[in-house]
């Protein structure tokens, strides 16, 4: 069974459950469930590779002993299993007390370690929704029958958040989207990070570009011929990001562990007051930086407090940009995913940071990206801005990356696929400027010195698309359209509304 396919089966499994009350907690409920399968099955695979390796979880407690043991007459189901899981399973994996046969208080997993820490931080932001153990021993039955060892399954990962998202979003309740495969390899391999470079996602939701750097990293090392254990350490010492939200985070850490990462070092919270950027420590600095920060989201007073007045925008997607700029190595390089709003905005704040990235770094490439990238999760143009800190700006090139032959649009039936980015691999390597074949005097490709970008008020809205008419699309793509936009600005008017309410102390009522 495709993890897609489980995630589907699940949910319709869960809303026979009572105690599950919604889209929300049923993706909830799989996300923890998922991450103990995977936990258990990475230990077991230290286990094999690693001599005396001693399993974090106590025994009694891990996925293969409750969840999936060898004889089924063993498996827990109906109260016992829901009484196992509320009352031992969580306040073990969370470091409670519970009590013994003799009514005795005992912490059975007490361990510091770091592996033992990250199990009671998942566990902490997780909550077991099921009432009904006999429900929930069907989509544990439906968990075991994902084989972790099939190489196909296990990289399907990456797409489960996906599936999730359209979940949540039909719910009415998605407040992030999915960066395309596309891009985030695209990024990654452009970006081009080495053996021993830290490389960072300050904004990781799921983790797509971390992957991504790991796949790459791992094939250098491969082809090091380093050995296995010896690659994982390197490979964990060279990913790190950050997550705002619960759900992507703990699927982000979910998907590292999948991809043998035995210590995510995902920090929870918000990046922009993860440090002050005036006095960032070398500690806090990174090689590589690929991200896609969350835009047309509003900065709280507290984010604005960790930046230069001069910087202090009122766009989450600014201040990031500000904070990449800051936390960018020198000799590192970045790929950043950002909406067409910071290419042409002038206000006081994009200003100064545009004018940092062309004085502080090299601004070497902007790729105009379609407007139905993101499709169906937002209709907002992007851009792929690459950057390092090799030296000041002296050029920039830009490029339009054009829809592809037969495709008006990209949607769920055509999506964004890593083959359509080819053509940007071969101009890359061979940059020419190219005219605009639809405008006169306009350009397709184009290179622009940064005597040139001051002299436009640092606009850098250049190699844009022509303005088209509006295509009449069929009417089911047409409602689709229409739902994706209003799901848009229903965001933007939420997470508005809620910082407004922030300032003044009061709560906001999202139903």
């Amino acid at each position: 069974m495709t993890l897609s396919a489980m995630i589907k089966q699940l949910e319709d499994i869960m809303r026979a459950d009572t105690g599950i009350d919604g889209t929300a907690q049923r993706l909830s409920q799989i996300v923890w469930l998922l991450f103990l399968k995977v936990f258990d099955y990475n230990e077991e695979v230290n286990e094999i590779e690693e001599e005396d390796y001693a399993p974090v979880i106590p025994e009694g407690y891990r996925w293969r002993d409750w969840a999936n043991p060898e004889s089924t007459k063993d498996q827990r189901t109906d109260d016992d299993l829901t009484d196992f899981v509320n009352n031992k399973l969580f306040p073990v994996l969370r470091g409670e007390p519970i009590t013994d046969e003799l009514g005795e208080r005992e912490v059975l997993f007490a361990s510091e370690a770091p592996r033992a820490r990250l199990v009671k931080n998942f566990m902490d932001r997780s909550h077991n929704y099921s009432a009904n153990g006999i429900q929930l021993r069907k989509v544990i039955n439906v968990i075991n029958e994902v084989n972790l060892e099939d190489v196909e399954e296990t990289h399907e990962f990456n797409n489960v958040y996906e599936t999730l998202l359209k979940s949540l979003q039909s719910a009415g309740r998605a407040g992030e989207f999915y960066t395309p495969r596309a891009i985030t390899s695209f990024a990654v391999r452009h970006v081009n990070p080495h053996i021993g470079d830290v490389v960072a996602d300050y904004a990781c939701g799921t983790g797509g570009f971390l992957v991504d750097a790991h796949k790459y990293l791992e094939a250098q090392l491969r082809e090091a011929d380093a050995d296995p254990v010896k690659r994982q350490d390197i490979i964990q010492k060279s990913l790190i990001g950050g997550e705002f939200k619960p759900l992507p985070y703990m699927l982000c850490v979910t998907n590292l562990l999948l991809h043998r990462v035995k210590e995510p070092q995902i920090r929870f919270g918000d990046s922009l007051t993860e440090v002050r950027i005036m006095d960032i420590p070398e500690d806090k600095l990174a090689d590589c930086i690929v991200m896609n920060p969350p835009y047309g989201g509003v900065a709280t007073a507290a984010d604005k407090d960790f930046f230069p007045s001069n910087l202090r925008s009122s766009e989450t997607a600014d201040l990031f940009m500000a904070m990449i700029i800051a936390r960018l190595r020198e000799d590192g390089r970045a790929a950043v995913v950002l909406p067409d709003g910071f290419l042409f905005g002038t206000d006081g704040p994009k200003l100064e940071i545009k004018r940092r990235l062309l004085r502080e770094c090299n601004l070497h490439t902007i790729i105009r990206l379609p407007e139905s990238v993101f499709a169906p999760y937002t209709s907002i143009t992007t851009n792929i801005l690459f950057f390092d800190k090799t030296h000041t700006t002296q050029e920039t090139w830009f490029y339009r990356f054009d829809m592809p032959e037969g495709y008006k649009h990209f949607s769920k039936t055509k999506p964004l696929l890593p083959k359509h980015m080819e053509v940007i691999d071969e101009w890359w390597d061979n940059r020419v400027a190219i005219a605009d074949p639809d405008v006169s005097g306009a350009w397709k490709a184009q290179k622009y010195s940064v005597e040139e970008l001051e002299a436009n008020g640092f606009n850098f809205d250049l190699c844009g698309y022509p303005h088209e008419e509006e295509e009449i699309l069929p009417p089911d793509e047409l409602i689709a359209d229409y739902r994706s936009q209003r799901a848009s600005l229903d965001r933007e008017i939420d997470e508005k509304l809620a910082a407004i309410c922030e300032l003044l102390g009061i709560g906001v009522d999202n139903e």
